[in-house]
């Protein structure tokens, strides 16, 4: 094998994906990342993979999810972060929520583990000429939240370049939670009781929802001011469309009974934040809302007027490249193929679908440093799909979470969703359990 040297930029999940896949395989990798001598306003552990929205990696289900369904490929794939999303997995019915330090902490402990690999901590402002520097490939996955300089250059670059805002939900501690007006269960039975649901009825849903959206929310820069990305909206912005939206969104009560029986008229449901399950999310409740009217505002709810806020929610500025224009298939940079570009920047939205990027990186250049045939992955698989979004020509690109939808049809028309679903998600980990072996 050539003695070859790959350049990572960025501690995330996409980046510490890439990092490992290569560094495991023995190849000499050197992951740089600007923590822990500079910090971006959403992460503040110093470990690599943080996660920051959300505690959650969706669902569990392979053959009626596609998140569930990409979580399999990637595990077959031999992915780092499924890894360990399993063994710092926290209850939470049918989706893969994780005790975020532990995740993190064992992705860190993993990475410092391979001797092939070399960690610095600096922060990269520009990109790297790094066939100057020694490398053979470079792979820049700074996440939605690259920093200003890093930013600015990628944009005289490359060009392209969009910005979206994602907000994050507030946290509470269990033992805050008044559960005489709160039951547990998951939705439509499923699960073992993991989520505490919190009931409204008629009067209250509509007393809440009048003081959310005449709230007061924190303050943006004028460049800040964008377009937000649906797949993350905040909670307020959502209820402003419309007095019912929230009833049928993030609190519809829909398949939720409480120990009478009964349905209420809207239901906030709580998940797990850790293992010990001291500290839960607020579902869905992401927000840009001043720390003092989360407070007010979301404590209207029974179960929650007395709740303790271990961490309010914030709105983050995200940042993703017009990857159509800019990248290849196999996020390669299309004037220079040996730079690739890794995470949401590329305009994957989601942990799981940007740790896929990561992954499908590594496998990449590892197949071009070993000499063998690249491996590639049709779109009757959810990574080989999400590939051909980031790279197919479009002048309205927005980011695309993992979803059936994206799949290639079947040759066969089946009517029924749950078995249409499964067909796809049994042709899709056929394609990558021989993709894996070759």
């Amino acid at each position: 094998m050539c003695k070859k040297r790959v350049l990572v930029i960025g501690g995330g999940l996409a980046g510490s994906e890439t990092a490992y896949y290569l560094a495991s395989r023995g190849i000499d990798t050197t992951l740089v990342d600007m923590k822990p001598k500079k910090f971006t306003p959403a992460h503040e552990s110093e470990n690599f993979g943080e996660l920051v929205c959300s505690n959650s990696l969706k669902s569990k289900d392979i053959y009626a999810n596609a998140c569930g369904l990409l979580k399999e490929e990637m595990r077959l794939l031999g992915s780092l972060i499924v890894e360990a999303g399993n063994i710092a997995s926290v209850p939470a019915g049918g989706a893969l929520a994780v005790d975020r330090d532990k995740f993190s902490a064992y992705i860190t402990d993993k990475l410092k583990a391979c001797k092939h690999l070399t960690i610095q901590s600096e922060e990269i402002k520009e990109i790297p000429d790094f066939h100057a520097l020694g490398y053979d490939y470079a792979v820049i996955a700074t996440g939605p939240l690259t920093a200003d300089s890093l930013s600015k250059d990628i944009q005289e670059k490359l060009g392209g370049q969009l910005h979206f805002y994602d907000a994050s939900a507030p946290i509470v501690s269990a033992e805050s939670i008044d559960l005489s007006h709160a039951f547990t269960g998951d939705r439509y039975g499923k699960g073992t009781g993991d989520y505490i649901n919190c009931p409204l009825n008629k009067d209250e849903y509509y007393a809440f929802v009048d003081a959310l959206v005449n709230a007061e929310r924190a303050h943006l820069h004028e460049f800040e001011k964008g377009e937000i990305f649906e797949g993350c909206m905040p909670v307020e912005v959502m209820a402003s469309r419309g007095k019912d939206t929230l009833r049928f969104g993030t609190l519809k009560p829909v398949g939720l009974l409480d120990d009478k029986g009964e349905r209420a008229y809207a239901v906030l449901q709580l998940r797990k934040e850790n293992e010990q399950g001291t500290a839960y999310n607020l579902v869905g409740f992401q927000t840009n809302l001043k720390f003092s009217e989360q407070k007010r505002v979301f404590s209207m709810f029974p179960a929650l007027k007395n709740a303790e806020f271990l961490r309010y929610g914030v709105m983050h500025r995200n940042t993703y490249i017009h990857s159509p224009s800019v990248l290849s298939r196999d996020f390669s940079v299309k004037n220079n193929k040996r730079l690739y570009f890794a995470g949401q920047i590329t305009g994957v939205e989601g942990y799981v679908e940007s740790a896929m990027s990561g992954l499908l990186v590594g496998i990449s250049i590892y197949d071009e440093i070993t000499g063998r045939e690249k491996r590639v992955f049709s779109n009757g698989t959810v990574c080989g799909a999400l590939q051909t979004h980031i790279s197919t020509p479009n002048k309205d690109f927005q980011p695309m979470n993992a979803n059936f939808g994206i799949l290639a049809p079947l040759d066969t028309r089946i009517k029924d969703k749950k078995e249409r679903y499964k067909t796809l998600a049994m042709r899709a980990l056929e394609e990558i359990e021989r993709t894996a072996k070759e």
